[in-house]
């Protein structure tokens, strides 16, 4: 016969409404802008992500293991070795032993992975500012301020926290 009331509600929400559903929309949006900026070099975000987090590391200081390297972009332990992987195999990043334990793999961006990291660096900074143009100039200073509330406040909720350092 009649639908319950929260079955009704169910039925009319809105999903512009959600935040949840805008949060995913923007992703989507994010790495379509992201590739069509950095077309040329075939890097994806993540790989994009992983590069500048080995290249961070301070000069003459222990290179980084795959798990810390999950841990910096936020990215899931299991799916980074896919990920290696495939800039290992391109040539950008190499794994090396630990010389304190020879069982850990450290990663060490190799000379054609930092002149890759220069290459891709200006399409990613094109697609940033074509991420926040349709919000006037003085909202997204705020609105990065609030996108960095969120993902701090619900970091420990993901299925692959980051820890920045």
């Amino acid at each position: 016969m009649g639908r319950s009331s929260t079955s009704t509600e169910a039925a009319a929400q809105d999903l512009e409404s959600l935040p949840g559903h805008g949060i995913r929309r923007l992703q989507q949006i994010a790495v379509a802008i992201f590739l069509q900026e950095t077309e040329a070099t075939g890097i994806t975000p993540v790989q994009y992500a992983a590069l500048q987090a080995v290249a961070n590391q301070p000069p003459g200081g222990p290179a980084i293991d795959q798990r810390t390297l999950a841990r910096l972009i936020g990215f899931d332990t299991s799916t980074i070795a896919g990920v290696i992987d495939r800039l290992e195999a391109r040539g950008l990043l190499r794994r090396q032993a630990s010389e304190a334990d020879r069982r850990v793999r450290q990663l060490v961006l190799t000379d054609e992975g930092r002149a890759m990291l220069a290459k891709v660096v200006p399409g990613m900074q094109r697609a940033q500012e074509r991420m926040l143009a349709p919000l006037p100039p003085a909202e997204r200073a705020e609105f990065m301020r609030m996108l960095r509330t969120l993902v701090k406040a619900n970091n420990e909720l993901s299925r692959a926290p980051s820890d920045p350092g």
